[in-house]
Order: C-alpha cells, then structure tokens, then sequence
C-alpha cells in the first residue's frame, strides 16, 4: 500500500477510552514515543481497535503545527512530540521541516516559510511538533 501521509507511525494500542461519542486510543510507538488518536465508536468497533493490537497511524505532514518554546503552555492538541530539527527544506512559499524524535522516529511537517524564518528552524535547534488527536487516521492490517 502507497500512501500520500508523510508521517506513518507503527505502533501498540496502550489504551481504549470510550467516550460519548468518539473513543480514544492510546499508541506506542516504541522507544517512549508515544501519540493519541480519535476516532468513532463505529471506527473503533470495525476496526478491532482493543489494547496490544498493532496499528498504523496516519499523519499528514500539512496537519503539524512546529512550536520552540512548549514550556508553559496548555494546549488542547493531545499530540506533542519534541525532537530535534534533522532538515528544513524552505521553498518560496512553504517549508518542510523533518523533525528526529529521541525514540528514532521521524515527524514532517509542512509549514509556511514565514513561520519556519519566525521560528527560527535550523538543523539541531530543538522543536516540538503539535497534532489534534482527530487528525490521526489509523489502519490495521486486514
């Protein structure tokens, strides 16, 4: 299977919440990386979605936000995975930044240029990237 995402994620479900309306699942993704994911009651179910399954979690590059300063904020986003900055690849109009978290995975994120300036990105500089647990699409294998 060929996917457009630029994030894939291999991971274990940890943990399934079910709420009112959606569920929140809980995944490892191995070496302390950890994210969340949202999805409906229906997607949870049809997926087998129960703790120890292994998942795919699918993020698109252009849903990362890229902050360099997370301490002392309170976000709503359950998703902040701090790395070091591997790569920024600026272009007149947009940048991608290619962020390696400590646990060996790799996060992109697309971002405009402007705000990679702003930011202040540069390979080694310290960045967190910042994702709504809804913007995480999992698969499982069939």
């Amino acid at each position: 299977m060929k996917i457009s995402a630029r994030n894939q994620f291999q991971g274990n479900i940890t943990a399934v919440h079910p709420g009112s309306v959606h569920t929140e699942i809980e995944i490892a993704l191995g070496n302390g990386d950890t994210l969340v994911a949202m999805v409906t009651h229906s997607s949870a179910h049809s997926l087998g979605l129960t703790s120890g399954k292994s998942v795919l979690a699918l993020v698109k590059a252009s849903s990362m936000m890229v902050m360099t300063e997370s301490e002392g904020y309170a976000l709503s986003a359950r998703n902040v995975l701090r790395g070091v900055v591997a790569q920024v690849i600026s272009g007149p109009v947009s940048a991608e930044v290619k962020l390696d978290l400590p646990g060996g995975n790799t996060v992109f994120a697309s971002i405009t240029h402007e705000a990679a300036r702003e930011l202040g990105l540069s390979q080694g500089a310290s960045a967190s990237v910042v994702f709504k647990a809804s913007a995480v699409i999992l698969a499982v294998a069939s």
